[in-house]
């Protein structure tokens, strides 16, 4: 494990959180989806949230992002209740990055076309985005593919594409939806070193969701369980390993951190 994440920070300076959701409710029609969520993201910290299919991790991603309004509570942003503000001022003025488990680029248009689109609405000065952009395409090892339709991408090499993109705004806090599915080891392995690079280089926020809990956990701070409507545990991966209340709702009795 230590491979992948020499470090775990296990406590915050006292300052505010980066990120809170608030005694936050959520109901589709007569069905509920969260249920008095709270948990707060701090500054640096790479945060997990696990659970079964259905239990709303990734509605907790869409209501940070502004895509969907909770029915009850808070979405605070630094010092700031976001709930009323649109998905592009999220985006742009509260640094706000996101990467969908599906697609979240152009099919039809080449890697570099994909960042020049995105970059044309984030970066207004010319030279500065085309700075940004080759900056992104040499991070994250692009250039032969630089011209390739999106959708002729290989899994990992779409996964950085989408990663690059959430970037170009340089955001705070960045948003990952099972960034590792469907994806082969060596890929998962390479995608959890630069979520890490990000964290220690950049001090970016991570929350990031994924059924693949081990890759998930090793590269964690912190992570929640979720189970009907509720978190029903959080810790550190050793902690919540050794939770019952996690275990009987998410791991197993069989389940070995390695």
């Amino acid at each position: 494990m230590a491979i992948i994440k020499k470090f775990r920070i296990k406590s915050f300076k006292n300052e505010k959180p980066i990120l809170s959701l608030k005694k936050v409710s959520l109901s589709f029609g007569k069905r509920k989806i969260l249920d008095n969520i709270n948990f707060d993201l701090n500054k640096g910290q790479v945060l997990g949230l696990l659970g079964p299919n259905g239990v709303g991790k990734s509605t907790i991603f869409n209501l940070i992002i502004g895509l969907i309004k909770p029915d009850y509570g808070s979405i605070i942003v630094g010092s700031t209740n976001v709930n009323e503000y649109p998905i592009y001022l999220r985006t742009k003025e509260f640094k706000l990055g996101y990467c969908p488990q599906n697609s979240g680029y152009f099919h039809d248009l080449t890697l570099l076309e994909n960042l020049n689109s995105v970059g044309q609405i984030l970066i207004s000065d010319k030279k500065i985005r085309d700075e940004k952009i080759d900056s992104m395409i040499s991070k994250f090892e692009l250039e032969p593919v630089m011209n390739v339709k999106a959708n002729h991408l290989s899994g990992g090499q779409k996964k950085k594409l989408v990663i690059a993109l959430a970037l170009l705004g340089s955001p705070k806090i960045l948003l990952l939806d099972e960034p590792f599915a469907a994806l082969d080891i060596m890929t998962i392995k390479m995608l959890q070193k630069i979520i890490v690079n990000l964290q220690s280089e950049s001090n970016i926020s991570i929350i990031l969701c994924d059924h693949a809990a081990r890759d998930l956990l090793k590269i964690c701070d912190f992570s929640l369980v979720l189970s009907n409507c509720k978190i029903v545990a959080s810790g550190t991966p050793t902690e919540l390993i050794n939770n019952s209340e996690a275990r009987s709702a998410y791991f197993g009795d069989s389940f070995i951190l390695r």
